[in-house]
């Protein structure tokens, strides 16, 4: 096939999507298939007419690109898929590989773009995205679906002179998880004790901190890759945390009775298909409380795909290669 890989893009997981563009590039041309590679921020958008098969890995850094530098990608990026040499060569591929993450790759504007151009691309489409990028949209679905979600409340500094009741009571608790309500990788999640140490900025989801163990569970159709557990030796699984080597444990399949093993499962089949999947690919994130009852934090549409991202790692744990995972991805 002749496979346009988008990766890079203008949100505040750029690095990690060009680490999982270049990685699927070369998977995908080491099974004989003619592969592009397009960063549609990027100055020179196109990295690569023909990626040659290897196993070069491109390093993650530790901090996320400057917020002040989004306004000019997100101009390259809407100028590079909305005509040009970019959208030619998305329209000469059989399929476009999206190993974009968060922002417009993420939030349903990339796959609403190329559905009105009559693209075929991997992954879920722009309605599902949309609703699984926004933590609060998604969590509300669960939560009508019967899944386990924690407790959040919605949260806009900049409306409010002073927390809202329904954070002040989730305080009042205990400490809270505060993390912006669309953003990925982790990015900004913070562990908060007091309403003094709340974010000043931004749209936010405020939920219980939960101290029990954490999972993640990757679906591809209706079947489920084995539980991964994620040790952390941080308070909340955060960007550096994710990213760089030593920072955490990921145990797969994770060490927990059969039992537990099943209800994730489950869970993370009811969550990926209540969001609209289908026959595509999702990775549901969950934590438990301390007496080990699991809650569904998030379901991620277009999960990290370098070699030691979660999904892979999950795939490795039922024998599957990493090219292999990529080509099973390429026709979901």
């Amino acid at each position: 096939m002749r496979v346009a890989v988008l990766c890079g893009g203008e949100s505040s997981e750029r690095d990690v999507s060009r680490s999982s563009g270049w990685a699927v590039a070369r998977a995908l041309a080491g099974r004989g298939h003619d592969v592009a590679l397009i960063d549609p921020a990027a100055e020179q958008p196109v990295l690569a007419d023909h990626v040659p098969a290897g196993d070069a890995v491109v390093p993650v850094p530790t901090e996320p690109p400057a917020a002040a530098d989004r306004g000019m990608l997100r101009q390259r990026m809407y100028a590079a898929l909305t005509g040009g040499p970019v959208l030619e060569q998305l329209r000469r591929a059989d399929r476009v590989f999206i190993a974009l993450h968060g922002g417009w790759g993420e939030d349903g504007h990339v796959q609403a773009l190329l559905e009105l151009a009559g693209i075929p691309f991997t992954g879920a489409g722009h309605d599902v995205c949309a609703v699984a990028w926004h933590k609060g949209r998604c969590q509300a679905v669960l939560e009508a679906a019967g899944i386990p979600v924690p407790a959040r409340v919605l949260y806009n500094p900049a409306e409010h002179r002073e927390p809202p009741v329904g954070v002040k009571q989730l305080l009042a608790g205990g400490p809270v998880v505060v993390k912006p309500v669309a953003d990925g990788s982790s990015v900004a999640v913070r562990k908060v004790d007091s309403a003094d140490a709340l974010p000043s900025e931004g749209e936010l989801l405020v939920e219980p901190f939960l101290g029990g163990r954490e999972f993640t569970v990757a679906v591809i159709g209706a079947t489920t890759l084995p539980v991964v557990e994620i040790e952390l030796t941080t308070a909340v699984f955060d960007y550096a945390a994710k990213y760089q080597p030593g920072a955490v444990r990921e145990i797969c399949p994770a060490d927990i009775p059969g039992h537990l093993a099943e209800r994730l499962q489950d869970l993370a089949v009811r969550a990926h298909q209540a969001l609209g999947f289908g026959t595509t690919y999702s990775r549901a994130d969950f934590r438990c409380d301390d007496a080990g009852t699991p809650y569904c934090l998030e379901v991620n549409a277009l999960p990290g795909l370098t070699r030691g991202s979660l999904v892979p790692v999950a795939a490795a744990g039922a024998g599957i290669t990493y090219d292999e995972l990529v080509e099973r991805l390429l026709t979901a």
